[in-house]
C-alpha cells in the first residue's frame, strides 16, 4: 500500500467521530430529501397500481334512459374501449334503514372487480356481497340483510356471503350522494343482477386499456382520457338520438292501440250522429247517450295527447359523464399527494441546505487542521495532486457513502411509512420507484458540500511554502467589542463572561455558521410543528369564525312551510334564515373558477349564520351594488377590489360584477350578494332556495334522521351538514400526520448532530487555548463553561432567529401546499415554539455534557507542545 493510502486510512481512523459526523449528516440530509421527495409520488403510484389491478373505469356514463348493449357496441367504437352495462340503484335496508349504493353482479365481469375480504361473490339469487366497512356496523357472513319496502329488488331479504373492497370506492368514509334516505350513502353492495328490478343497465362503464400505463394523477393520463372521452361523446351523440327513438317507439306502442281503439270508436260516433240524423230528418243530430260518448272520447283524445307528450319526455336522452376524480375520495387523495409533493419540494430542500452548509464547514475546518501534515508532505516533495487527493477522497469517501445510504434508506422508508399511515384508504399495493432524480441531486449537492469545500481550501493551502504550512495560524487578534462600550453593563461582567463574549466576536465565521446551523434546526422544528397546526386551523377557524351554521337544506319548488314545520319540530333546532344559493363560474382576463357557490341572503340576519370579514379582521357588511367573494377565490382569479369580474350562473346568464370586497375564507369558493346587488344585475330578485339552520349539538344518527325526515316532507332536496365537512377537514390534517412527525424528527436529528459537529469543530480547533486554561488552574467545570457559555448566548440567539426563519419558512411552505379549495392560515400555537426552544436547549445540554467529558481527560502536554 502506497504511503498516501496509508496516510488516508490512518486520518480516517484518528478522526473517525469526524467522519462519521459527516456522513451522517449527508446521511439524514438526502434521508429526509430523497424519502418525503419519494411520498408524493409513491402514494399517486400504489394507488394507481391498486386501481389497474382491480381494472377501475376510467369513465362512468350515466342516462335518462338507460343502457342496452347497443350502447356496449357504441363505446367499443372508440380505439381500445371497453365497456360494461351495469344494473345500478340507490335503496334503503339494513339495522338502521342505511342508504346502500346497490349494483349488479354479473360473473365474469372484468371492470370495477371487487376485491373479497372475506367469503365469496354472489353465487345464488338471495345472496349479497356487503361493502367490508359494513362489518363495524356489526354484520357477519351467514346474517340476513333486508331492504326496505320501496327498493328496486325483486325480494327484500339476502343472506350476507362476502365482504368486499370497490376501486369505485378508495376512501373508507365516503361513499357519495344519493337520492333516498338521508341522501348520504353509508355502503355498497352487490347482488345477482337479475334481483334488480330494473328494466335495463343505469351504468356504463368504460376502460381504456392504453391509459393503464399512466400514473392515473399525472397530467399525461389526463390529457389521454379527455381525448378518448371527447371520441365517446361524438360517438354517443348519435346514439342518444337512436337511444330516444327506441325508448319513444316502445313507449308509444301500447298509446297506438289505444289510439286505434279511439279511431274506430270516434268512426262509430260519427256513423251513429249520421243515422240519428237521417232518421229525425236532420231536425236532431245528436242525443244524450251520443253526447255522452262524445265527450268521453273528447277526454280519452286528450288523455292520449298528453300520454304522447310524457312518453316524448321521458324518451329524450340525456348523459351524465363521470372520470376517475368525480369518484368519493379520490381528488381528496390527489390533493392530498400534491400537498405532500408540493412541501417536498421546500422543506426537504431546506434541511438539505442545512445540512450541506455544515458539511462544507466541517470539511473546510478539517483541512485547515492538517496545515501541518500539507506543509510536511510538501516538503517531502509530493506533488499537488498528490496531496490534494488524499483529503479529496476522503471527502468524497463520506459524501458517496452518506448519499448512497440516505437515498436508499429513504427511498425505502419514509414512503412505506406515510403509506402505511394512509389507513383510512382501501389496502394499497405499495409501489415506490426509486426516485433517480432525487438521489441525482442529492450526490451531486453532497459532493459539491465535500469535495467542493476541500478542493477550495486544499488549493488555497497549498499555494503557501511548506515552511509556512508547518507552522500554526498564528491566532486572531482581539478586538474591542461593542458590548464593551456600554459601560455599566460590561463592568457588571466577571472576567469569565467577559472572555467568552469577545471570543464570539474574535471567530465571526464560527459564531456565523453556530447560529446558522442551530436557527436551521430551530427553523425546521417549528415548521413541522406549524404544519400541524395551520392545516386543523383552517377547518376551525372556517366552521367558528366565519361558518357558524350547523347544516344547509335545499329546497324543492314547492313544500317549503312542510320543511320549516318539520326543521322547527326539531329539539335540536334553534334559528334558520332563507337565502338563494346559486352555482356559478366566475371569470377575470384569462383567470376563471368553475363551481363558485353565490349566496343571497333574505332577511338581516345573513351575518349570524356566516361572518363576512377582510383578511385583516375588518366586518364587511354587504353592498347594494357589487359583489364580496372568498379570498382564496379572489386569488385564483387575480383580482383586487375594484376590479370587473364576470359571473355566470348555472341558468346562462352572465352579468359583469364590481369586486366591492375580499373576505376572509379557508375552505370552498363563494360569492355573496345582497338582495338589492342581485336584483340590480340580474334584473329579477333572488329566487330563496335554501335554508341556512343553527342546531344544539347532534350525533351523527341525529344528523341522519333529521336529513331522513326532511326528504320525506317532499319540500327538500338534501342536507348537508357542516360537522361531514368539519370531519372531512380534520381527516386532511391526520392524514399529514406522519409527514409532519417526519419532518418534527428529522429536523431534531440534525439539529443534534449539527450542534454536536460544531462544538467538536469549536473544541479541536481550540484545544491549545483550553490546555492552556486547564494548565492555569481552571478547574473541570470551569474550562467546560468557557466554552458552554458562548453554546449557550449562540442557542439563545439561533433559536430566536429560528422563529423568525421557521415562520418565514412555513408561509412559504403553506403558499405551496394550498390547493384550489383550500387555503391553510399561518398558525404555531405557543407549544411548538417552547417544545422547539426546550428541544434545541436540551440538545445543547447534552452537547456539553459529552464535551465535559471530553475534556476531563484533554491531554494537555500533547496539546501544548503539538506545534514544536
Amino acid at each position: 500500500m502506497k504511503p498516501m493510502t496509508k496516510n488516508l486510512w490512518r486520518e480516517i481512523r484518528a478522526s473517525r467521530g469526524r467522519f462519521i459526523a459527516i456522513i451522517l449528516i449527508i446521511l439524514l440530509g438526502c434521508l429526509t430529501f430523497v424519502g418525503v421527495r419519494a411520498a408524493g409520488p409513491g402514494l399517486n403510484e400504489s394507488l394507481t397500481t391498486t386501481v389497474q389491478d382491480l381494472h377501475l373505469s376510467d369513465v362512468q356514463l350515466m342516462s335518462t334512459t338507460g343502457f342496452t348493449h347497443e350502447d356496449v357496441t357504441t363505446a367499443a367504437k372508440v380505439s381500445g374501449a371497453r365497456a360494461e352495462a351495469v344494473k345500478f340503484t340507490y335503496a334503503t335496508g339494513g339495522k338502521n334503514a342505511n342508504v346502500v349504493a346497490l349494483y349488479g353482479y354479473q360473473a365474469g365481469q372484468q371492470i370495477n372487480r371487487l376485491r373479497l375480504v372475506s367469503g365469496h361473490l354472489p353465487q345464488a339469487a338471495n345472496q349479497i356481497v356487503l361493502d367490508a366497512q359494513a362489518k363495524s356496523a356489526g354484520y357477519r357472513l351467514g346474517q340476513t340483510f333486508s331492504f326496505d319496502r320501496g327498493a328496486q329488488v325483486k325480494r327484500r331479504r339476502f343472506t350476507i356471503v362476502g365482504f368486499a373492497n370497490s376501486p369505485l370506492y378508495i376512501d373508507n368514509s365516503l361513499r357519495g350522494a344519493a337520492n333516498v334516505g338521508d341522501g348520504t350513502v353509508d355502503w355498497f353492495a352487490a347482488v345477482p343482477a337479475s334481483q334488480l328490478d330494473v328494466p335495463v343497465a343505469t351504468l356504463l362503464n368504460i376502460r381504456f386499456a392504453s391509459l393503464q400505463g399512466h400514473n392515473t394523477f399525472a397530467k399525461a393520463y389526463d390529457t389521454a382520457r379527455n381525448r378518448k372521452l371527447r371520441a365517446l361523446k361524438r360517438v354517443f351523440a348519435t346514439r342518444a338520438k337512436a337511444r330516444s327513438r327506441e325508448v319513444y317507439d316502445a313507449a308509444v306502442k301500447p298509446i297506438a292501440a289505444q289510439a286505434a281503439k279511439l279511431a274506430t270508436a270516434q268512426h262509430q260516433l260519427a256513423t251513429a250522429k249520421a243515422q240519428v240524423a237521417a232518421a229525425s230528418h236532420g231536425t236532431v243530430t245528436t242525443t244524450p247517450a251520443i253526447e255522452a260518448q262524445a265527450a268521453q272520447l273528447k277526454s280519452a283524445t286528450a288523455k292520449l295527447t298528453a300520454a304522447r307528450q310524457q312518453a316524448k319526455a321521458a324518451s329524450v336522452t340525456t348523459y351524465t359523464w363521470q372520470d376517475r376524480s368525480d369518484l368519493p375520495g379520490f381528488a381528496a387523495y390527489g390533493d392530498s399527494s400534491k400537498r405532500i409533493a408540493a412541501i417536498a419540494n421546500v422543506f426537504p430542500v431546506f434541511f438539505f441546505l442545512i445540512a450541506a452548509l455544515i458539511t462544507f464547514t466541517t470539511i473546510t475546518r478539517m483541512v485547515e487542521e492538517a496545515r501541518g501534515q500539507i506543509g510536511t508532505f510538501k516538503a517531502l516533495g509530493y506533488g499537488k495532486w498528490a496531496i490534494a487527493r488524499n483529503y479529496l477522497i476522503y471527502a468524497c469517501s463520506a459524501a458517496i457513502i452518506g448519499s448512497g445510504l440516505g437515498s436508499v434508506l429513504g427511498n425505502l422508508t419514509l414512503p412505506r411509512f406515510i403509506l402505511m399511515m394512509y389507513d383510512q384508504y382501501l389496502p394499497l399495493t405499495t409501489t415506490v420507484r426509486f426516485q433517480w432524480g432525487a438521489f441525482s441531486l442529492a450526490l451531486v449537492a453532497s459532493l459539491l458540500a465535500t469535495v467542493g469545500a476541500a478542493v477550495v481550501v486544499v488549493r488555497r493551502e497549498l499555494q503557501e511554502g511548506p515552511a509556512a504550512l508547518m507552522l500554526p495560524k498564528p491566532p486572531k487578534s482581539a478586538k474591542r467589542i461593542l458590548l464593551e462600550r456600554i459601560t455599566p453593563l460590561w463592568s457588571r461582567l466577571n472576567f469569565n463572561q467577559k472572555v467568552s463574549y469577545r471570543n464570539l466576536f474574535r471567530y465571526k465565521s464560527r459564531m456565523i455558521m453556530s447560529i446558522v446551523g442551530i436557527a436551521g434546526g430551530c427553523a425546521l422544528l417549528l415548521t413541522g410543528f406549524g404544519l400541524r397546526d395551520s392545516i386543523a386551523a383552517a377547518g376551525s377557524r372556517q366552521y367558528s369564525q366565519i361558518i357558524t351554521y350547523d347544516a344547509l337544506v335545499q329546497l324543492a319548488d314547492h313544500k317549503h312551510n312542510a320543511a320549516h314545520r318539520e326543521l322547527t319540530a326539531t329539539k335540536q333546532y334553534r334559528s334558520s334564515t332563507k337565502i338563494a344559493a346559486n352555482t356559478a363560474t366566475v371569470r377575470h382576463g384569462a383567470h376563471s373558477v368553475a363551481a363558485v357557490n353565490v349566496f343571497t341572503p333574505q332577511t338581516g340576519a345573513f351575518d349570524q349564520y356566516i361572518h363576512l370579514a377582510t383578511p385583516a379582521g375588518q366586518a364587511i357588511r354587504l353592498p347594494s351594488r357589487g359583489a364580496v367573494v372568498s379570498q382564496k377565490t379572489a386569488k385564483l382569479l387575480a383580482a383586487d377590489v375594484g376590479d370587473r369580474i364576470q359571473v355566470r350562473l348555472t341558468s346562462g346568464k352572465t352579468v359583469r360584477l364590481r369586486l366591492a370586497a375580499i373576505t376572509r375564507n379557508y375552505m370552498g369558493d363563494y360569492l355573496y350578494l345582497s338582495p338589492a346587488a342581485y336584483r340590480h344585475a340580474w334584473g329579477q330578485a333572488a329566487t330563496p332556495n335554501a335554508y341556512l339552520v343553527r342546531l344544539h349539538q347532534q350525533s351523527k344518527a341525529q344528523r341522519q334522521r333529521l336529513a331522513h325526515r326532511l326528504l320525506a316532507t317532499g319540500g327538500v332536496l338534501g342536507t348537508s351538514f357542516t360537522a361531514d365537512q368539519r370531519t372531512t377537514v380534520n381527516k386532511m390534517g391526520t392524514m399529514m400526520t406522519p409527514v409532519v412527525l417526519i419532518f418534527i424528527i428529522m429536523s431534531g436529528l440534525l439539529s443534534f448532530i449539527v450542534m454536536y459537529n460544531l462544538t467538536n469543530i469549536n473544541v479541536s480547533e481550540r484545544i491549545r487555548e483550553l490546555s492552556t486554561v486547564k494548565v492555569l488552574g481552571f478547574y473541570d467545570r470551569e474550562v467546560t463553561m468557557y466554552v458552554a457559555r458562548e453554546n449557550i448566548v449562540l442557542t439563545i440567539v439561533g433559536v430566536i432567529a429560528g422563529f423568525f426563519v421557521g415562520n418565514g419558512l412555513l408561509w412559504y411552505i403553506l403558499q405551496q401546499a394550498s390547493t384550489a379549495q383550500v387555503m391553510f392560515p399561518l398558525v404555531i400555537h405557543w407549544p411548538g415554539y417552547v417544545v422547539a426552544a426546550v428541544l434545541m436547549a436540551a440538545f445543547t445540554g447534552i452537547v456539553m455534557l459529552v464535551t465535559h467529558k471530553r475534556l476531563q481527560h484533554i491531554d494537555m502536554v500533547g496539546a501544548l507542545k503539538a506545534t514544536e
